[in-house]
C-alpha cells in the first residue's frame, strides 16, 4: 500500500514537472508568435491541472499519515509550489495578464526539479512527528509563513521585472498612467510616424511600468501581514512547545530581517518618499533574503528549524 501511494506520488510529481515545462515552453512561443492568446488560454489550464497535481500529493500524505504535510523540507517545497501556482492562477483571472505565470513558472520548475533531483530518498519519507510538532499550531503557523514566503517571492519577482522593463533608470511612478505626459500625442503636422511610434511606445513602456508597480506592491502588501501573523503564531508555538517566545535561532533571525526589509519597503511606499527604481530594488533584494530565511538557513544553520542533512 504504502509503495502504490508512493509511486502514485511520484508519477504526480513528475506531471507537475511535464506541464510546467509545457507552460513555459508555450509562454516563450507567445513572446515569439504575434496574436496567440490560444497559447495563454491553454498555459492557464495547465497550471490549473500543476495545482491539482500538487493538491492531490498533499491530499495523499494527509490521508496517509493523518497530519498536515509540512513536516519536512520535500512537503514545504510541494506547498509552496502549490501557493505560488495558486497565487499565479488568481491573479492571472483578476488581472488578464500572462506576466504573474511568466515570472512564477521558472520558480515552480526549479522547485520541483530539485524536489525530484536533488532531495535524498530519506528526506522525502514522511516520518513520525516529533512532539514539538505535534500541535495544531503546525498548521496555523507553517502555513501562513509559506503563504507569505509566496506572496513576497511573487511581489518581490515582478520588482525585479520592473528594474529590467525600466532599463534600471530612475522612472517616476505616476500613480494612473492615464496621466503620463498627454502632449505625447499632441503632434504637429510635421511630426514623423517614425516619431509617433516611438511616442506610442513609451507611453505603452510606462504603462506596463506602472503596472507592474502596483501589482508588486499589492502582493507584497498581502504578503506582509501574514509573514507578520505567521512570525506572532511561530512565537507562542514556540513558548507552547520550548518554554520561549523568541531564542534567536537562525530561522527566527533570518524571519525578522525579511520582515523588516518588507516593512521598509511599504513604509517608504505609503509615505512615498520612494517611487519607481528605488523600492523596486529593495523588493528585488527581499527575494534573496526570503529564499535566505527559507531555504539557505535549513540546509546551513543549526537550530530548532533545520530540514536539511549539510552540517
Amino acid at each position: 500500500m504504502t509503495y502504490n501511494i508512493d509511486k502514485i506520488e511520484n508519477m504526480l510529481n513528475n506531471a507537475s514537472f511535464i506541464l510546467l515545462l509545457m507552460v513555459f515552453i508555450l509562454q516563450w512561443l507567445s513572446l515569439i508568435i504575434t496574436k496567440a492568446n490560444k497559447f495563454q488560454r491553454i498555459s492557464q489550464v495547465l497550471i490549473i491541472i500543476t495545482n491539482l497535481c500538487l493538491s492531490s500529493i498533499l491530499t495523499l500524505r494527509w490521508i496517509t499519515n493523518l497530519y498536515f504535510p509540512l513536516s519536512n523540507l520535500y512537503e514545504s517545497l510541494i506547498f509552496l509550489t502549490w501557493c505560488i501556482t495558486f497565487f499565479s492562477v488568481i491573479l492571472e483571472k483578476q488581472n488578464k495578464s500572462k506576466l504573474t505565470s511568466g515570472i512564477t513558472t521558472p520558480i515552480c520548475l526549479l522547485i520541483i526539479a530539485f524536489t525530484s533531483i536533488s532531495l535524498p530518498q530519506n528526506m522525502k519519507t514522511a516520518s513520525s512527528l516529533v512532539p514539538a510538532l505535534q500541535s495544531n499550531w503546525l498548521i496555523m503557523h507553517v502555513t501562513i509563513i509559506i503563504l507569505s514566503y509566496a506572496a513576497l517571492m511573487i511581489g518581490s519577482l515582478l520588482s525585479f521585472l520592473f528594474l529590467i522593463i525600466g532599463g534600471g533608470r530612475d522612472i517616476k511612478i505616476q500613480g494612473n498612467s492615464n496621466n503620463y505626459n498627454k502632449k505625447t500625442f499632441i503632434k504637429s503636422e510635421a511630426d514623423t510616424l517614425n516619431s509617433f511610434n516611438s511616442s506610442i511606445y513609451t507611453f505603452n513602456r510606462i504603462n506596463l511600468l506602472e503596472s507592474l508597480d502596483n501589482l508588486s506592491y499589492r502582493i507584497i502588501g498581502l504578503g506582509f501581514p501574514l509573514l507578520t501573523v505567521g512570525i506572532i503564531a511561530g512565537a507562542v508555538w514556540a513558548n507552547e512547545a520550548w518554554g520561549s517566545y523568541w531564542s534567536w535561532d537562525p530561522k527566527e533571525t533570518w524571519a525578522l530581517i525579511t520582515w523588516l526589509i518588507f516593512a521598509i519597503y511599504l513604509h517608504s511606499r505609503l509615505n512615498q518618499s520612494w517611487q519607481g527604481k528605488k523600492p523596486a530594488i529593495l523588493a528585488s533584494f527581499g527575494f534573496v533574503i526570503v529564499w535566505i530565511c527559507y531555504l539557505g538557513v535549513n540546509f546551513l544553520g543549526k537550530g530548532l528549524h533545520s530540514y536539511g542533512w549539510i552540517s
